[in-house]
């Protein structure tokens, strides 16, 4: 077992691309670099992770088809499974959040969400309710069908929300706590083509910055937790204009990160292999690209702040390295700081 001066972090990875499943590390807190511990391939390419309250249990989808989810308990070096894998009735899951005692899975290829109970020993029970997406968008390749990319908890805990790349919105919906079938609320339309696959909230939790992946752009969200309503302010790009232009080179933006003090904002950018640095105006409200910086490999998939905030890892999945930067606490502006092997990583999370 690792000490209790070091914490500790888990990579995804796929599996069918040579990855070892699920790769533990600790973390050295003094200066951010991973150590590997260990690894399970338990499950077929867990490319998203999620840690449960108090760090006790891990929970993975596998980006299979049919598509499954799992729970591992986190008392070794290494995540052991917690009862069985379950379907998640959908397929392709490629993103997951804990939310109203259930574990909600973004189903990409099938287009839906499916929430699945959490048991009292905190592993999974069967899939208790899916809720379909429905429509399409304007890119006839991508965007075909619903393809859910992600789904979290707001911060009020209210509502489950999920980002649909193949339909250009984001969904709002109500989780029963007791039996977890899943409503729509609400949705809200996003300027079509931006095919958009990850939200971040602000630390206030009255605003919401979703990124696109079909175009390098960053939509500013006004967010109501109390009416579940997601509104659209204005849109910013993630790459100076030329860059994010060039055709030869194009670029398909992966995650988003939010500071814990609001200021800044970063994105992980694929082809481009950059993360780019955006500030934040006091409101919030108004974000500004100020820097990119390398990723530290190729096709960084993930993005992931340290409970800090002075350490952020990004999840390099065509290099398969996990690379850590120092954020400079006036800029924001990451400098590369270590890396470490991940063949085909999809992911970090960190206890």
């Amino acid at each position: 077992m690792i000490g209790n001066s070091a914490g500790r972090a888990f990579v995804g990875s796929f599996t069918s691309a040579g990855g070892r499943g699920i790769t533990a590390a600790a973390v050295d807190r003094d200066t951010g670099a991973l150590t590997v511990l260990g690894s399970t391939d338990a499950v077929p390419d867990p490319s998203f992770l999620t840690v449960g309250p108090g760090g006790t249990a891990l929970y993975a989808v596998g980006e299979s088809t049919p598509g499954v989810a799992a729970a591992f308990a986190l008392d070794s070096d290494v995540p052991a499974l917690l009862g069985p894998v379950r379907a998640v009735d959908g397929d392709a899951p490629t993103h997951l959040a804990l939310a109203g005692n259930h574990l909600v899975t973004a189903n990409y290829t099938s287009g839906g969400v499916t929430a699945l109970p959490v048991l009292a020993d905190g592993s999974l029970g069967a899939a208790a309710s899916v809720l379909q997406h429905e429509g399409n968008g304007p890119d006839t390749g991508r965007q075909e069908a619903p393809h859910a990319h992600q789904v979290l908890a707001d911060p009020s805990g209210n509502w489950v929300v999920s980002v649909d790349l193949g339909t250009d919105s984001v969904r709002v919906c109500a989780l029963d706590p007791v039996t977890g079938a899943l409503r729509l609320h609400s949705e809200t339309a996003l300027r079509p083509g931006t095919g958009p696959r990850h939200l971040a909230f602000h630390p206030s939790g009255s605003l919401a910055y979703v990124l696109g992946e079909l175009e390098p752009t960053l939509t500013v969200c006004r967010w109501d937790a109390a009416a579940g309503r997601l509104d659209v302010l204005g849109e910013t790009p993630v790459l100076p204009e030329h860059e994010a232009a060039d055709d030869a080179a194009r670029t398909y933006p992966s995650e988003v990160v939010v500071a814990h003090d609001g200021r800044f904002l970063w994105t992980a950018n694929r082809g481009h292999d950059s993360i780019s640095v955006l500030t934040l105006d006091e409101s919030g409200e108004k974000a500004a690209l100020v820097a990119t910086v390398g990723c530290g490999g190729r096709w960084p998939r993930d993005l992931t702040l340290g409970p800090s905030g002075q350490w952020l890892y990004a999840a390099n999945e065509h290099s398969g390295n996990v690379s850590w930067f120092a954020v400079d606490a006036e800029t924001g502006v990451p400098r590369h700081a270590g890396s470490v092997e991940v063949p085909a990583a999809s992911c970090v999370v960190l206890v």
